[in-house]
């Protein structure tokens, strides 16, 4: 698969799993090796479904769904990260397969690390974009961003940013997830939107990630869980590992990814250079490391 050319959103139908552990809002999108897909803070499948579409559906059946306190998938009895690392396994039973690949970004890290330690059997390959791997607190937003994204003017304003201005709405969210000289940002700018898949990912990850009604349990959880982390227990890990990191990511920062790819044992460490918290989606090289995630997923998959 080409990469750098158009892909559509993969078309999903979620529908909600009764699992042992409670009920998991998912999909199963694609016909190949199982990969459970794992969004970050705030997202909920809506975001799993736009990380997925770098996962060829010939060789991948992405496993999407909702953490716990995201769109479909209630918080109720599943806040502790551990917790959401288990309703995972139970979906993994729910749906009769033995073992997956796990993908995961930002907040869904911990939850992703916390499977492959709790239910080693379960996890073939882990791949953890830009992932949060210990205590992390997010920082301070001013009042006008907080409003922007928390608020129904705002979330309509930035809708009407994004479908006639993108190349602003775009600039703006390139902007805020990493620190990029003036330079930089622009060039970048430039060549996202040039590449159609690129320029559709970025502008369609804004409503994915907007903390409202359907995602504010979910999102609130998230960060009283990520601050009150003392340990993943990542040197248990044993499945393959691959840690990638944007360098001039702001959103998350980079030491996280390097305490991670140090601390699992034989963890590989894929660093793009000035790429943002999007990096692994609209960097100049991001053909070449989503090809790498796909192969990294893949040949231990089955």
């Amino acid at each position: 698969m080409d990469h750098d050319t158009h892909t559509d959103e993969r078309e999903y139908v979620s529908e909600i799993a009764e699992t042992a552990l409670g009920p998991v809002e998912h999909a199963v999108v694609g016909t190949g090796s199982p990969v459970v897909v794992l969004h970050g803070s705030p997202g909920g499948i809506d975001a799993a479904a736009l990380m997925a579409r770098i996962l060829p559906p010939d060789r991948v059946s992405a496993i999407l769904l909702s953490r716990p306190g995201y769109l479909g998938t209630p918080l109720d009895g599943r806040a502790t990260i551990d917790q959401q690392a288990d309703l995972v396994a139970a979906l993994l039973d729910h749906l009769a397969i033995d073992r997956a690949g796990v993908y995961t970004w930002s907040g869904g890290g911990p939850a992703g690390y916390r499977l492959a330690v709790r239910h080693p059997d379960r996890v073939s390959a882990l791949v953890a974009d830009a992932a949060v791997s210990r205590s992390y607190e997010v920082g301070h937003q001013d009042v006008a961003t907080r409003l922007m994204f928390t608020t129904a003017p705002g979330q309509w304003l930035l809708r009407l940013i994004a479908a006639h201005q993108p190349e602003q709405y775009i600039r703006s969210e390139l902007a805020a997830e990493g620190d990029l000289t003036p330079e930089q940002l622009t060039q970048r700018v430039e060549k996202v939107l040039a590449d159609p898949a690129k320029r559709d990912f970025a502008l369609a990850l804004g409503p994915t990630a907007v903390p409202d009604a359907h995602r504010r349990a979910g999102y609130r959880n998230d960060l009283e869980q990520f601050a009150a982390i003392s340990s993943l227990e990542l040197e248990k890990i044993g499945a393959p590992t691959l840690v990638v990191q944007g360098t001039a990511d702001s959103d998350l920062p980079p030491a996280q990814s390097t305490f991670a790819a140090s601390t699992i044992p034989g963890a590989e460490l894929l660093a793009l250079d000035a790429g943002t918290h999007l990096a692994l989606y609209t960097h100049p090289d991001a053909a070449a490391a989503q090809a790498r995630v796909v192969d990294f997923l893949t040949r231990r998959g089955q």
